[in-house]
């Protein structure tokens, strides 16, 4: 079509002038016309081309991470829904490094960066990133009952630790230039988490996190505080190549109806969702008696829960929240034990001594899966709640509450339905007709949701440990 045209605008010119007027003209449309120039990199036709999309991310407890062989963490799922939205498979890269991240978009061994970035913007004149999808502070993080960071003339004199080329060294490096006077330690090879966990220890006594980074943290590191922001709201964005117009605009969509559906709430729920709740003192306590309590009952929870097929993490967390690791823990309702055992539960599991560490930690166990084989038509992760929901109230007001969700149209075999209708059950109007009364609902949703702060605290020592070892080997 362009030479044709070509051809009647120089009708009659030579041959070879036409060829060399045509050919410049031809370099010139494929340069600037942004659909053909877009097609250069790696985008979009390429991607559905090849049936795959190599994300580039980090290895941390925000971005990505492996427990059990599984992977996990925010951006990870984000990712992995992205794929599926575009219908293709998910390869994803592990760096640390910006720098890094740029070159592999520009050499095509990555198209995406999804690594919990923020928008700046020095990062965007290396590259496009897509809308905002989560809003971020930067805050300073030291010690507990150290001075707080009120004013940002209060980091004069300080010093703070950080990685170089993250957003937060280039924050620093401005409030310097506009006369703070503080001293910045680079450290290269600590990522965030780490560093925050140095400030837990009291190893160093600043450093600088996202918001979202500092909340996450603090169940694992509760003497590291939030101490003062040093930045106004900021964005989080997916970054890729500059001409990846085609690209970038399919991210835009594809968050907007990930937010619009739900599903944006669903991965955020998963790992953001309890952290505002947070008690100093029962993370702190929990922390020194993993410690000085688990090691002792740990060989007979990893074989009771190995037995039965129940991660030994998880058990832990669940006699942390019964008994406090405590064998001769009564409660008023006459439970005893590591598990909290009821008489007629232990007496029908066959116990001798309710108070034998061993014996109630087998039978407590046992008793969970007996639950759990009883609701064989749920799903392996509803199925798990909703047994820790029957081992703590009964599984006959489980029933209750899945019959409610019938009743209501909810699905009975989601525990997201159930923890709409247990706590029904404490209104008349509601237990009037149920087949075991009245349920004191909110007990369970509780219970849960503390055994799963401390199991998270647990996976992730666990997934520390596993670092740690494969350094040392």
């Amino acid at each position: 079509m362009v030479t044709s045209a070509i051809n009647k605008i120089f009708r009659g010119r030579p041959a070879p002038q036409l060829i060399i007027l045509t050919g410049w003209l031809l370099a010139v449309f494929y340069v600037m016309n942004p659909l053909v120039n877009d097609y250069k990199f790696s985008t979009l036709h390429k991607i559905q081309k090849a049936g795959q999309i190599s994300v580039i991310t980090r290895n941390s407890a925000h971005c990505y991470y492996t427990y059990r062989d599984e992977p996990m963490g925010f951006e990870y799922e984000l990712a992995k829904e992205f794929a599926k939205y575009l219908g293709v498979k998910l390869i994803v890269e592990i760096t640390e490094d910006w720098e890094e991240m740029i070159t592999a978009l520009e050499n095509g061994t990555a198209a995406v960066i999804a690594a919990g970035m923020t928008i700046t913007p020095k990062r965007q004149q290396q590259a496009a990133f897509s809308d905002g999808y989560m809003d971020i502070q930067q805050h300073i993080i030291s010690k507990r009952n150290r001075a707080k960071i009120t004013k940002l003339e209060d980091l004069a004199g300080k010093t703070i630790h950080v990685r170089p080329a993250t957003s937060y060294h280039d924050r620093l490096e401005e409030l310097q230039k506009q006369g703070i006077d503080f001293t910045i330690e680079l450290h290269h090879d600590l990522p965030t988490e780490e560093l925050i966990q140095h400030v837990d220890r009291g190893d160093i006594e600043f450093t600088v996190a996202d918001s979202n980074v500092a909340l996450l943290s603090r169940r694992n590191y509760p003497g590291a505080i939030m101490a003062g922001a040093i930045s106004d709201l900021q964005q989080l964005g997916w970054a890729v190549h500059p001409e990846a117009r085609r690209l970038r605009a399919k991210i835009n969509s594809f968050f907007k109806i990930i937010k619009k559906n739900g599903k944006y709430n669903e991965i955020y729920n998963k790992y953001y969702g309890d952290i505002a709740n947070f008690d100093y003192v029962d993370l702190s306590i929990f922390h020194r008696r993993i410690k000085t309590r688990l090691s002792r009952y740990s060989p007979f929870i990893k074989a009771a829960a190995k037995k039965h097929g129940f991660d030994w993490r998880l058990i832990s967390a669940q006699i942390y929240q019964e008994s406090h690791l405590n064998p001769w823990a009564k409660s008023p309702a006459g439970a005893k034990g590591l598990m909290q055992l009821l008489s007629s539960t232990a007496d029908s599991l066959g116990v001798k001594d309710i108070y034998n560490p061993v014996e109630n930690i087998n039978a407590g166990v046992q008793h969970l899966k007996n639950l759990y084989d009883l609701f064989e038509s749920v799903a392996r992760k509803d199925r798990l709640l909703i047994s820790l929901a029957a081992y703590n109230i009964g599984q006959g007001h489980i029933q209750d509450a899945r019959r409610l969700a019938v009743k209501m149209n909810l699905d009975p075999d989601s525990w997201e339905s159930l923890a709409k209708t247990l706590p029904l059950l404490s209104f008349r109007k509601y237990y009037k007709n149920s087949k075991y009364g009245y349920c004191r609902g909110t007990e369970p949703l509780l219970y849960i949701k503390q055994i799963m702060v401390y199991y998270d605290i647990l996976k992730r020592r666990g997934i520390e440990h596993a670092e740690v070892q494969a350094k040392m080997e």
